[in-house]
């Protein structure tokens, strides 16, 4: 599923008795750079305002006008300063928008040869004063990694980058609805949260008890054209050859169930029960269904820890790619900074070097071998991880959390299930601050480097309680 293409509204800054020729070139250029990277553009025609720029207040009366009649496309506003810029301008465009979007401040640098005044900038001046209304007007905003970078610039290239995660995460946040597919387990105290505080941040759950489910399934026929389509998938997605046949039914039956009544109540992303009601009343574990979905980008989380899948939605968001839900679960050996993250396993395909279905070893000394196949077993390949935990602090009434980075290694790991050795910098510090806090052990990782945009889309923009563990910041 590919990355949503986005579209940015562009706010193009302007101060008259500065070279507004300046104007023009920089809408211009930056034009030419947002359509290279992809980009869909809401802005102002020079037909419309002197160089397609805001510097009168009827100027920034239009350009709201215009986006405003494009909020439902706009992911997020760039403002573009190619001159000093009128900051009032600037900020009343945004306030009269009231689009709620992040937005992100660019200034463009002077050239040291080019300082008379028919061609001097003040840029670098000007962001600070327009950055300096936003937060006047009450107005949250983003800035790039360098005050003064250029259009087409390396460091713009990947701020824009960076900023296109941040939007995905915020508007991805917003009117989100989660499945709640059975009851917690009771010896998971740890999966609690609040759906009162989740409400309040625009979030909903939607539940479904595990006997309507199950009665579903019941009525559902072997030869249902939903049933043998899902086990076509099934078999297409993962090696199931050492699976019995009636354990792959059932596991499609679950599947077309829980398909159909995502699809009838517009739900996005789900946390399932698992321990160990399914396993004893349907014979199977719904692990390989999870892994498809969250391959999907239809992030899955067992053990109804929602706020678990809410930090997989939220890396999958900024990074486009599918996210895991997994056990911060052992030491590696002696090394501090590094631990083997594990679950038993509904990680997507995606995660793995090679992946086979087989049966889940724990649970199958409870209830029986037979009743535990559908679990995907492999090694997590080696490469960069994010990682994010998103908790409900119900005594505070807000949204907590944390993210970092790190890598997966090639360290040699003889286990079961899906797992992988991870290695974090100042890993102790990272496990310290988990435990200090009473955070959940389940973590949300995937294989990226998107640790910052999460971490300024929940804060800047959402509002929460966030820690970045990030050892290299001073």
């Amino acid at each position: 599923m590919p990355v949503k293409k986005m579209t940015m509204g562009l706010i193009v800054g302007n101060r008259g008795f500065f070279p507004d020729h300046l104007a023009k070139s920089g809408r211009e250029e930056m034009l030419r750079v947002l359509a290279a990277a992809g980009i869909d553009i809401v802005a102002l025609s020079p037909e419309e305002s002197k160089y397609g720029a805001v510097e009168t207040r009827e100027e920034s009366r239009r350009c709201a006008e215009l986006f405003k009649k494009n909020r439902e496309r706009i992911d997020g506003v760039i403002v573009t300063l190619p001159n000093f810029g009128e900051e009032r301008a600037i900020a009343d465009t945004l306030r009269l928008a009231d689009l709620r979007v992040p937005v992100l401040i660019q200034a463009t640098p002077d050239d040291p040869k080019k300082m008379t005044i028919a061609s001097r900038r003040d840029s670098f001046c000007g962001k600070m004063s327009a950055c300096n209304n936003l937060r006047q007007y009450g107005i949250p905003y983003s800035i790039t990694s360098l005050h003064t970078e250029a259009p087409d610039s390396p460091e713009f290239t990947k701020d824009l980058q960076w900023f296109a995660a941040v939007c995905r995460v915020v508007n991805g946040f917003r009117n989100l609805r989660i499945g709640a597919i059975g009851a917690r387990p009771a010896a998971f105290n740890t999966v609690r949260y609040s759906e009162k505080i989740l409400e309040s941040q625009g979030i909903s759950i939607e539940t479904l008890d595990l006997s309507e489910v199950l009665g579903r399934i019941d009525r559902m026929k072997d030869s249902d054209d939903v049933a043998q389509a899902k086990l076509a998938s099934i078999k297409k997605y993962v090696d199931a050859s050492n699976v019995p046949a009636v354990a792959l039914m059932k596991m499609a039956k679950l599947g077309a169930v829980v398909d159909h009544w995502m699809a009838a109540t517009e739900v996005t992303i789900s946390a399932v029960q698992c321990w160990t009601s399914i396993e004893e009343n349907l014979g199977v574990v719904p692990c390989t269904i999870m892994s498809m979905m969250s391959d999907s980008l239809l992030s899955s989380a067992c053990e109804v820890d929602i706020c678990g899948v809410l930090g997989m939605h939220a890396l999958q968001l900024a990074s486009g790619t599918p996210s895991a839900l997994l056990d911060w679960n052992n030491n590696y050996g002696t090394d501090p900074n590094k631990a083997v993250c594990f679950h038993c396993s509904n990680l997507p395909k995606h995660f793995f070097r090679s992946v086979k279905m087989d049966y889940q070893e724990i649970i199958a000394g409870t209830v029986g071998k037979d009743n535990t196949y559908g679990t995907c077993v492999g090694l997590i390949k080696a490469g960069a991880m994010s990682f994010a935990r998103f908790s409900t602090d119900d005594t505070a009434g807000h949204m907590r959390g944390y993210v970092g980075e790190g890598r997966f290694t090639d360290d040699p790991l003889t286990t079961f299930g899906g797992a992988g050795v991870v290695e974090i910098p100042e890993m102790q510090k990272l496990l310290r601050y988990i435990c200090e806090r009473g955070f959940e052990h389940h973590v949300a990782a995937n294989l990226s480097n998107v640790a910052s945009a999460v971490y300024e889309a929940t804060t800047r923009y959402l509002g929460w309680e966030m820690s970045h563990h990030n050892p290299n910041q001073n």
